[in-house]
């Protein structure tokens, strides 16, 4: 098997009317995809309640997590945080003036 190495800021999407989920990697025991926002958020109505842990990592650009007890973070450049199985959240910012790349490990 011949191995080859990819670049993650590479074969970014041109249009970003809708937000772009790339999986890099998925078996029955993780999932590793790069997500690429740009001004994009959650649904107001709903939350994220996953069965795993997701773990994310802002690559490039900024947003803003929150969750159902009120809290939220910031996040920027180089800044990472695990969400637990079970805890509400939503995307409620991302910059609208750049993209915003993620690295999101579900586990």
């Amino acid at each position: 098997m011949i191995m080859k190495s990819r670049n993650i800021l590479s074969d970014l999407p041109h249009c970003l009317k809708n937000e772009v989920f790339d999986s890099l990697i998925k078996n029955e025991s993780i999932t590793i995809e790069r997500i690429v926002s740009k001004g994009h958020r959650s649904p107001e109505n709903g939350w994220y309640d996953q069965e795993k842990n997701e773990w994310v990592l802002i690559i490039k650009g900024q947003a803003i997590l929150s969750f159902d007890d009120k809290q939220s973070i910031s996040l920027n450049e180089g800044d990472y945080i695990n969400i637990p199985p079970h805890k509400k959240h939503k995307v409620t910012w991302t910059n609208p003036d750049c993209e915003t790349i993620w690295l999101a490990v579900h586990f």
